[in-house]
């Protein structure tokens, strides 16, 4: 086992259960009590963990980035049940743009049994989900590959988006707020998506209910930049009349 693929399992099992041990990690991944050590000094130093007498605890600042492969795992069941209520508001034929966020390569999976789709994406891994899919045209923006996230991004990306307009924009993002909107932890994320709610009719956001009444760095959106809204859970009754007050749907399961 690559001690990259070790430490994201370590670091969804502390996802999972909040805290790690040493000595339960060693004899798990068949590996020294110093070598858990190191890939925990390893994750402490990305700020995804902390380290505490024997083990570590997980970091929970809502700011921290987890790695692509441990995101894509989290919360399956309930991106899965947003991908199906959004395929179910796109029609064969439509253009489309998708984001390089884990659900929406859960929405890519979803839609495989439309027809004749024109899916523009920054997203590597949406770009091999959908590579064996026939009568589609799968158009890649380039620019920037962003280590670590799969994704395209920089002033390149955001040029290609925005010499398209499609019919639906589909995207996710890092926090939502009532008063600023629709949030990233990084800047570059929060251009491209800006470019993308630029370039689009219709605007769907898929977020699930742990990114309500967050915030983060860099501010993509407004509420009413969405027409959409699809969530995993039915939100608060302050959220649900904010909606009404701007104009945005809300669809849940």
């Amino acid at each position: 086992m690559l001690a990259l693929e070790r430490r994201n399992l370590i670091l969804e099992k502390l996802q999972d259960e909040k805290r790690v041990v040493v000595s339960e990690l060693s004899q798990m991944y068949g590996v020294s009590e110093e070598t858990i050590r190191r890939d925990l000094d390893k994750l402490e130093k990305e700020g995804l963990a902390i380290k505490s007498y024997g083990g570590a605890v997980i970091n929970e600042d809502v700011s921290i980035d987890l790695p692509f492969n441990v995101r894509k795992n989290q919360n399956v069941v309930g991106k899965q049940k947003m991908a199906e209520i959004v395929a179910s508001l796109v029609h064969d034929g439509e253009h489309l743009l998708l984001d390089a966020s884990t659900t929406a390569v859960f929405v890519a999976k979803a839609l495989k049994e439309k027809e004749r789709l024109t899916v523009i994406t920054n997203s590597m891994e949406i770009l091999l989900e959908l590579a064996d899919v026939s009568g589609w045209n799968i158009i890649s923006t380039g620019g920037m590959m962003k280590e670590g996230y799969l994704a395209f991004l920089g002033s390149r990306t955001e040029e290609v988006i925005r010499s398209y307009f499609a019919d639906t924009v589909i995207f996710s993002c890092k926090a939502l707020d009532e008063k600023l909107g629709v949030m990233e932890s990084q800047e570059a994320f929060g251009t491209a998506k800006k470019a993308m709610l630029d370039s689009g009719r219709k605007k769907i956001l898929v977020v699930d209910n742990t990114k309500f009444d967050q915030t983060a760095f860099s501010v993509a959106g407004k509420l009413r930049d969405i027409d959409i809204i699809v969530t995993d859970e039915k939100p608060s009754d302050k959220w649900l009349q904010l909606f009404e007050e701007v104009g945005v749907e809300c669809r849940y399961p």
